[in-house]
């Protein structure tokens, strides 16, 4: 894959935003706005494919979100906070709705801002998250996605898995993500930048995103409210953390719902295949255009 192109006019930018110095990068000037958000361990760069991709036709938004990179470290950091980051920032950005495009943590974030916020939004793209109802029905039947999910035990520790993922300067954890993923998915300058941004301030905060999840667990509503914007999950099957059997009944709490399952590619979805992801996105805008 050649290295990324980011869009003209890339701008790195910094605001107050629900209490903490938020860094975001924007580009583009179109009418409507795609905001993306990022997953553990990475940051706004994680979209760069996306970003290039979508700025000559949409403004695009792309945060490092809290205590990532070069946004603010500071809690807490459970899921309600969380969301009012997001909300925050779409309303600094001084519109009302956004197409919210979500990978891995971001994408359990916009989930749950779909389910209490649904008036942000014109569309919904998930990356490799289940709906966390469908999660909560499917995990305690799930031996084997148990076994998947021994990180998150692993990050309930104190001082130790920030101890471990930081050995050798970080190195072993960009291997990990490496070997996941298809040959040429990232570039020495990406794998450059990934490591920037875990030293900047470690990844103590990420980590702190599992804890809070774990011990300030906010319940879902009951009954949990049904998503009606148009919304699509992009799939890659080979991801080793979460089962593909878990987007099974998603369209129980997904009105408008389009499910897109990508063969032979990893959880870093966006990144390892970033054109059919563009694809399925463009035609998710598509079809909410006449909404939007």
């Amino acid at each position: 894959m050649p290295p990324a192109t980011l869009p003209p006019g890339l701008e790195h930018k910094y605001a107050e935003i629900n209490g903490i110095q938020m860094h975001y990068v924007e580009a583009g000037a179109g009418d409507e706005v795609i905001l993306f958000m990022h997953g553990f361990p990475e940051s706004w760069y994680s979209w760069r494919h996306q970003l290039a991709f979508f700025a000559p036709s949409y403004r695009v938004v792309a945060p490092d979100q809290r205590g990532y990179n070069l946004s603010e470290a500071a809690g807490p950091y459970d899921t309600d906070t969380l969301q009012e980051d997001i909300l925050a920032l779409i309303r600094h950005l001084g519109v009302e709705k956004v197409h919210l495009v979500a990978h891995d943590w971001g994408a359990i974030v916009a989930w749950l801002i779909g389910i209490h916020h649904p008036e942000v939004l014109h569309s919904l793209t998930i990356c490799n998250v289940p709906h966390p109802a469908v999660f909560a029905k499917k995990v305690g039947r799930n031996p084997r996605q148990w076994l998947r999910s021994w990180y998150i035990v692993f990050f309930q520790l104190p001082w130790l898995p920030e101890k471990m993922l930081a050995r050798q300067g970080y190195h072993g954890l960009a291997r990990m993500i490496i070997r996941d993923t298809r040959p040429g998915t990232f570039t020495r300058d990406d794998v450059k930048e990934m490591l920037e941004g875990w030293r900047r301030q470690g990844l103590s905060a990420p980590i702190s995103w599992y804890r809070a999840a774990v011990r300030q667990r906010k319940p879902l509503p009951e009954p949990v409210p049904v998503i009606e914007v148009p919304t699509i999950v992009v799939w890659g099957e080979d991801d080793v953390a979460l089962g593909k059997e878990l987007t099974y009944g998603t369209e129980e709490f997904v009105h408008d719902l389009q499910i897109h399952y990508l063969p032979n590619t990893s959880h870093w979805v966006q990144q390892e295949e970033p054109a059919e992801v563009n694809r399925h996105i463009a035609e998710l805008l598509e079809r909410a255009r006449p909404r939007a």
